[in-house]
């Protein structure tokens, strides 16, 4: 991919070319263009991921739920993350009140803002074309559209993690203290927002400085020390304040086995996600192999290595194929691959001309920190052994759009050079076919388009290798082939994610995608095995006697028994998807509930989350996003049951670590024991007070 417009040689630490008239329309233009599409169609996702709503809603009514991020106001118990991405929706529903705008608004903008620091971060050393590269290659990559038209902390997560490069090169560029303390206050929030997952940055960010900062290395070394010094403080306060925080007068800890922030993360959302070896994961105990045994083939599929029976490719175990080519595959190449090879043949020959350079040369830098960014996460989870889902690969997005940029602009400067052309040539080559692979998954999308791609990237390819094909008028002409070559996927993958509302907890770009299983992430997205990340009519997966997973009517949840839906699109909710409850259930639970701290109970947030969301009440959800934490104990939930604190217990959704022997296992047979069985909008329920 290239650019007609010509920017200075830069040689060493030379400043910026002037601004240009038109360069302020343009991106007003880009910002403008990512808005719109953004929040186009916005409210259609309903609560997206109801996990995450219902905790918004939950700090829009007490500010106790909104520091600790709680599921419910009655802080029962915790999400399963640090809350600082639910504190900007939860604030804008407490002014807007609650709604599916109020919510994803304020994710969209992130998004925008996202655009914009990516430009100025890229323009400020290459240049203005190469920033407005930049910002539209991350607006287009398909994931990254979805992940800012949705509720999961990964929107804010991204922002935070180009904004810590942002600083790192300012500090590059004059070597002053500030900028690098600024840097690490971005990881420090950027951790307090989704945990380890940030700390992928925090190598490319070290490395980079220490190797191409101006000062001495002894005083490079402090400063990094001090950036490490402002990230503990940035994401130790609330830490800290957590774990001194009385137990008995806080929520649990969701995601942790024993109430411990600490332990939530370094394992479940810490080593847990490298080894595979996460307490409380998605299907803990005897659980696996009984869901595996429910859903025949799909269950093995899904399974992999770590259900009886399973055997996924590449032995990576119920979460997909672990390996070099991870990125590449169908659950994750449509969302980030399209533009990768190109990112890493750009690497490349972006670091070989900048090689001689100054050590302090910020555009090197530039290179490096961003190579790094791609090398390092790319390969995490590539080989990542625990939870994955396909939209993780987000975190991949500004990587890939900085470096097609600054490699782009970079080499474009050196086409006189017969080795550049044939590297730029080989890009759009790589580019074209990356494309023909990805659009050839999907059949019936845009048909055409693959073709078209190849053929225009072809014709680009070898206009590139002709000097004379690259300047003036037909230089441009040849720029808008190359744009189209590496744009035209993405951004047809694009329009089919903001055409289609997506819901669940398990979400994915684009269409459908033959093959995309991927494990359970596969379920939640329109790639996977069902549709239980889309509303757009796809069908959800199918159990033994033909039953809907989640169906909301009373047979086919019965055939749910144990289970409660792997994507659940109704009724009780389920593992990946929240509650649908109808008018008169949700009338019942709003019954006298000003004299309930919770007006029911049920196994799983997600289960938990629609009735919440229906009424505004707190619903307490019984052992967390898996049901498999042990909060509440049984000892406990029969005191507030005597108390008169829970007024229904709403039986079906997650349960028990599906089929395990866990609390909430516990809870729901002594409730089926002692109280009597009423069903409601096919929902079965008991009333807690009777």
């Amino acid at each position: 991919m290239t650019t007609t417009l010509e920017q200075p040689k830069v040689e060493g630490a030379e400043p910026p070319p002037a601004r240009r008239r038109w360069e302020p329309w343009a991106l007003a233009a880009l910002l403008v263009g990512t808005a719109v599409a953004y929040i186009w169609g916005l409210g259609a996702s309903g609560w997206a991921n109801s996990f995450y709503a219902a905790a918004v809603q939950a700090g829009s009514e007490s500010w106790k739920a909104f520091f600790f991020g709680s599921s419910d106001a009655a802080n029962s118990i915790t999400v399963d993350k640090p809350p600082m991405s639910l504190w900007l929706m939860s604030l804008s529903v407490r002014v807007f009140g609650l709604s599916s705008w109020a919510m994803l608004v304020p994710q969209a903008l992130l998004g925008v803002g996202s655009v914009a620091l990516l430009y100025a971060t890229v323009k400020r050393w290459f240049g203005a074309p190469a920033g407005l590269l930049a910002g539209l290659v991350l607006a287009l990559t398909p994931i990254a559209v979805l992940m800012f038209r949705f509720n999961n902390p990964d929107a804010l997560l991204v922002l935070l993690m180009i904004a810590s490069v942002w600083a790192m090169l300012r500090a590059v560029e004059d070597g002053r203290t500030r900028w690098m303390v600024l840097t690490g206050v971005f990881v420090g929030l950027g951790f307090l927002t989704k945990q380890l997952q940030v700390m992928l940055v925090v190598p490319p960010l070290a490395l980079t400085y220490l190797v191409a900062g101006p000062p001495k290395f002894g005083k490079r070394l402090a400063q990094c020390f001090a950036a490490l010094g402002a990230m503990i403080v940035s994401a130790g306060w609330w830490l800290l304040i957590v774990e001194l925080w009385p137990a008995s007068s806080r929520p649990w800890i969701g995601g942790s086995q024993n109430n411990s922030i600490l332990e939530l993360t370094l394992g479940y959302n810490g080593l847990g996600r490298l080894n595979g070896e996460e307490t409380g994961s998605v299907m803990p105990g005897g659980g696996r192999g009984e869901v595996a045994a429910a859903m025949g083939g799909a269950g093995e599929a899904m399974a992999g290595g770590r259900f009886p029976g399973g055997g996924a490719p590449g032995g990576g175990g119920m979460w997909g194929s672990t390996g070099i080519t991870r990125m590449f595959e169908s659950a994750q190449g449509g969302q980030i691959a399209w533009l990768i090879p190109a990112a890493l043949i750009l690497l490349v020959a972006g670091l070989a001309l900048r090689g001689r350079a100054p050590r302090v040369d910020t555009q090197r830098a530039s290179f490096l920190v961003w190579g790094l960014w791609l090398l390092v996460t790319g390969l995490t989870f590539s080989f990542m052994a625990g939870i994955f889902h396909a939209y993780y690969t987000v975190a991949l997005a500004p990587a890939v759009a900085a470096l097609v940029a600054i490699g782009s602009a970079t080499l474009w400067r050196r086409r006189d050079t017969l080795w550049v052309r044939a590297v730029l040539a080989a890009t759009l080559l790589a580019t074209a076919a990356m494309s023909w692979v990805l659009l050839g998954r999907s059949a019936s999308f845009v048909p055409w388009l693959k073709w078209a791609v190849v053929v225009v990237g072809v014709v680009a390819a070898v206009a590139v290798l002709v000097p004379a094909l690259t300047r003036g008028r037909i230089g441009a002409v040849v720029t808008l082939a190359a744009l189209f070559t590496g744009l035209a996927g993405p951004t047809a993958y694009a329009v089919d994610t903001i055409a289609t509302p997506h819901t669940g907890s398990i979400v994915s770009a684009g269409p459908n995608v033959e093959g995309a299983h991927g494990g359970p992430g596969g379920m939640g997205g329109p790639g996977g095995m069902g549709g239980a990340g889309r509303t757009d009519g796809a069908a959800a997966p199918t159990l033994p006697g033909g039953a809907l997973a989640g169906a909301t009517d009373g047979a086919a949840a019965g055939a749910t028994d144990g289970m409660g839906g792997m994507g659940a699109m109704g009724g009780a909710g389920g593992l990946l998807s929240g509650s649908e409850p109808g008018a008169e259930l949700v009338a019942l639970l709003e019954q006298d509930s000003g004299n309930y701290t919770w007006v029911a109970a049920a196994i799983g947030s997600n289960s938990a989350s629609g009735y919440q969301l229906a009424t505004e009440d707190p619903v307490m959800p019984i052992g967390g996003f898996n049901g498999s934490d042990p909060s509440p104990t049984l000892e406990q939930f029969q005191q507030y049951v005597a108390d008169g604190k829970i007024h229904y217990f709403i039986s079906g959704g997650r349960g028990g670590g599906m089929g395990g022997d866990g609390t909430a296992s516990e809870i729901s047979t002594w409730v089926q024991e002692n109280f009597t069985a009423v069903t409601v909008d096919g929902v079965t329920l008991y009333d807690l007070t009777s």
